[in-house]
């Protein structure tokens, strides 16, 4: 498989999730932290963003609440580059109806390579972290190969490869007459 890079700017675009008995220990992380995220773009899930725009003092871009559709928000944001980072202090002790979602958003996360930080220590370690103040280039997948895959099924009929194979004879007549012009 090859590789490209995605570029996270100095200023990061960070997502704040968590579950209702952890929303309490995110916003203490994020009052504590207050300072080193006031500058990068906060996103969060409903409650959760509501809690740390008025803790905190300034603008966090608020998504649905998780089970309505929140993390699966924030997991199409990082498939379109708009997240950096996920903070997501998620309680491994009570099931949750929406796990699901839950686990979509944790594999998107590993999919396009996002930091993930799931409990404080982890938190406080990404955050303090030099990288966090500086550009950095994220080594992800190019998944151009896997999106060009062939689908059981769908191959081509023997009347279809024939006539690509009669159409790449015809190109390459044409490139070897025109360099011998």
């Amino acid at each position: 498989m090859t590789y490209k890079t995605i570029a996270m700017g100095k200023n990061k675009k960070i997502a704040l999730v968590a579950h209702d008995r952890k929303k309490r220990d995110l916003v203490e992380w994020a009052k504590f932290n207050r300072d080193l995220l006031a500058h990068h773009k906060v996103y969060a899930t409903g409650t959760t963003g509501t809690l740390l725009e008025k803790e905190l003092g300034f603008s966090i871009i608020k998504l649905q609440s998780g089970p309505l559709g929140g993390d699966q928000q924030i997991g199409s944001k990082i498939v379109d580059g708009d997240i950096d980072f996920l903070i997501f202090f998620w309680d491994p002790l009570e099931p949750q109806p929406h796990d699901p979602d839950v686990k979509a958003l944790l594999r998107m996360a590993v999919v396009w390579n996002v930091p993930i930080a799931c409990d404080r220590s982890s938190a406080d370690f990404m955050i303090s972290s030099p990288l966090m103040d500086s550009k950095y280039e994220r080594i992800v997948p190019d998944y151009e190969e896997y999106r060009a895959r062939m689908i059981v099924g769908t191959e081509p009929t023997a009347v279809e490869r024939a006539a690509e194979l009669e159409n790449e004879k015809t190109v390459a007549a044409a490139r070897l007459a025109q360099a011998k012009r």
